[in-house]
């Protein structure tokens, strides 16, 4: 991937706004069982992806287990354990990459934290995925850069200055996915007009990872706008009981918004909007194209800080007590426990003496050292 070139070089095949990258985001859906895997797999290929990704999910080192029920599309749940249920061995991520290249489609995979990392590296894959919760993970996007392969950054509940600071790590080769982190997020909250101006911002590709509930609407509009890379979830059946599953597209679905996909590409611009003015109105496709002006989402908005990575600690910490690597994690808040310092700060505070009693889970801030 080289910066300031509006396309994509993975594993030997270009992708560009013309031939954008289509990704079926798999995540957890198949819960540790390969031959649902598999079968997602194979209704990914017959729908047209070009890409299955999943996510590598070892519990420890997402959230702390006093981070309690979280609010999801599928309703309260207790995410720490239902992390602990999906962690699978190594060996289940090395036999769904065989079988994803085996029907001739990108395997890409998400890892959230170094034990993941270290697990897909072993893999060699073509490239990688952060998620946004982790646009902020200093040490991962470290660790992640220095494998030089093309990596997607999501964006989701994220301001330019956040969207810097990450690419400011050295030898990061960066794709942008313009995100909203909202389940579902609303279409008009996408603002697709930001795609071309981060673009020329940062110099880099630019993409869409689209949690929207249409499955023409942002997917085209964003090619529209010159997004070279679509990602959706997918699923086999919204009511099957994956984390993501009430608000992806079944197959039948996901093959209509990769014909609306590749309908923009050759389309363009103009025909693409005048297509879909005439079949949703006017004022509905002006307010999903936006302002163009990159700031966070309404659905979102409030989230800010509350749903990345942050310091916590991992245990009771008496105030007086010096601090150990061992005392606290990189560790996603998920708006119910307090958030801490940012992850640039984990070396920093080694050492450092408790000065308040820092209850396990909750952040480290700046006033407790």
């Amino acid at each position: 991937m080289r910066k300031n070139d509006k396309k994509i070089k993975i594993d030997g095949k270009v992708f560009c706004p013309q031939n954008p990258l289509i990704i079926a985001e798999l995540g957890t859906s198949h819960n540790g069982d390969i031959s649902k895997a598999r079968e997602m797999i194979s209704a990914a290929a017959a729908s047209n992806a070009d890409c299955v990704k999943f996510q590598i999910v070892y519990a420890d080192e997402i959230l702390h287990p006093n981070t309690g029920f979280v609010p999801l599309p599928g309703g309260n749940i207790s995410l720490y354990d239902k992390f602990k249920a999906l962690e699978t061995k190594p060996d289940f991520y090395a036999e769904i990459k065989e079988y994803t290249e085996s029907r001739g489609l990108l395997f890409l995979c998400t890892p959230f934290g170094k034990k993941g990392a270290a697990i897909l590296k072993e893999l060699q894959p073509k490239a990688v995925k952060i998620a946004s919760p982790e646009l902020n993970y200093t040490s991962l996007l470290k660790e992640i850069a220095a494998w030089r392969l093309p990596t997607f950054l999501s964006t989701g509940v994220s301001t330019l200055a956040d969207i810097e600071l990450a690419l400011n790590t050295p030898f990061l080769e960066a794709c942008l996915l313009h995100c909203v982190t909202s389940y579902p997020a609303p279409e008009t909250d996408y603002n697709l007009r930001v795609i071309p101006n981060l673009a020329r911002i940062f110099g880099i590709p630019v993409g869409v990872s689209d949690h929207s509930s249409d499955p023409e609407l942002v997917p085209a509009l964003a090619v529209s706008m010159g997004a070279l890379v679509i990602e959706k979830h997918f699923c086999l059946s919204k009511t099957d009981p994956g984390l993501d599953d009430p608000i992806a597209l079944p197959p039948a679905q996901f093959a209509v918004m990769v014909k609306a996909i590749r309908f923009a590409a050759e389309a363009g611009i103009q025909e693409t909007i005048a297509h879909y003015n005439s079949k949703k109105g006017a004022a509905l496709i002006e307010q999903i194209l936006g302002s163009g002006i990159k700031q966070l989402a309404a659905s979102e908005k409030e989230n800010y800080r509350l749903t990345n990575r942050s310091i916590h600690a991992l245990r009771d910490i008496t105030a007086g007590e010096f601090l150990k690597k061992s005392d606290y994690a990189i560790l996603r808040t998920e708006k119910i426990l307090r958030p801490g310092l940012e992850p640039n700060w984990e070396n920093v505070i080694e050492g450092r003496q408790a000065k308040n009693f820092i209850p396990a889970g909750e952040g480290i801030r700046f006033e407790d050292v």
